[in-house]
């Protein structure tokens, strides 16, 4: 069973930057990974997700503002997440499909 530890959240204020890192204790070069996040009183959704050959795709909610990458040497997959709103506050969760695998979480709040 593959083990996922996301890391990098954090209070940031409206309109600022976040990176979210999450490592695999395993190889995940030709795997799908995907970013998720549940918001208070609510869903848990899908936030951005890439391919093993590196396609990705996002929320409308986050299009434009979030960048999800790879890196398959350190077996991380990374979340950049820039323009921040008080509406992206939510526990983010790294997500392994083809393993089920998730993570612990990770934290993001956006105040002032």
């Amino acid at each position: 069973q593959v083990q996922l530890v996301e890391s990098g959240g954090g209070l940031v204020q409206p309109g600022g930057s976040l990176r979210l890192s999450c490592v695999a204790s395993g190889s995940i070069r030709f795997l799908a990974v995907a970013w998720y996040r549940q918001a208070p009183g609510k869903q848990r959704e899908l936030a951005a997700s890439i391919t093993g050959e590196s396609i990705t795709t996002y929320a409308d909610s986050v299009k434009g503002r979030f960048g999800i990458s790879r890196d398959n040497v350190k077996n991380t997959v990374y979340l950049r997440m820039n323009s921040l709103k008080a509406e992206d506050t939510a526990v983010y969760y790294c997500n392994l499909p083809s393993w089920g695998a998730w993570g612990q979480g990770t934290q993001v709040t956006v105040s002032s």
